[in-house]
């Protein structure tokens, strides 16, 4: 069957400005699909890591996926007509138009990162042979990092560390980009200014 631009997505973006941070998998497994829930699989790490590196202040449930927006966090994948594992995909759902859609989307949104939660997506929007971590590209002022898959089929490469340094990265990142934070030096300074005055 021909596709076509009014087809829908398989999951919702779940995007707006002032982001600190977007993951951003390959496509929908077969379980969020059906349950239309970002990263659904009983198995998969996603939820229970944001909690335990302190993205969320409670463990979240897929179908929840939604409240992360409060957090300042995002949600996208590469594939976003199709599911299943990366082998099972149509042919060019993870190449260059998927991932330059994908850059415009950034572009559009400018969150402070980008990352994506397996090896396989950050290469495949690369176009190299990347690892782990955070990577030298950007996409204007949004940083990328690729990280270990939380999927179950993925267990062999799992490692939370390199999520927990994002973590702290993305930490960073809300606060510069809270209005709080970029005035309260000037507010603390203005206030000592105000008491030597006294």
């Amino acid at each position: 069957m021909k596709r076509t631009s009014t087809k829908q997505p398989v999951l919702p973006d779940l995007l707006q400005t002032g982001l600190s941070a977007v993951f951003c998998g390959t496509a929908p497994g077969h379980v969020s699909a059906a349950a239309g829930h970002y990263y659904a699989h009983p198995q998969n790490k996603f939820w229970r890591t944001l909690h335990t590196t302190g993205l969320t202040p409670r463990l979240l449930a897929p179908a929840e996926f939604r409240d992360l927006i409060k957090y300042g966090i995002g949600l996208t994948d590469i594939a976003k007509f199709t599911s299943g594992q990366d082998n099972q995909l149509p042919k060019h759902s993870l190449g260059p138009a998927a991932a330059l859609t994908l850059k415009q989307r950034v572009q559009e949104y400018q969150p402070a990162i980008l990352a994506f939660t397996s090896l396989e997506g950050g290469r495949r929007f690369l176009g190299r042979r990347a690892m782990c971590g955070a990577q030298e590209e950007r996409i204007g002022a949004s940083r990328i990092w690729i990280l270990p898959s939380p999927s179950p089929k993925a267990h062999w490469n799992w490692d939370e560390a390199i999520w927990r340094v994002l973590a702290e990265e993305i930490r960073a990142a809300k606060r510069s980009l809270s209005p709080y934070g970029k005035h309260h030096c000037a507010l603390k300074l203005g206030l000592a200014e105000t008491r030597s005055g006294d």
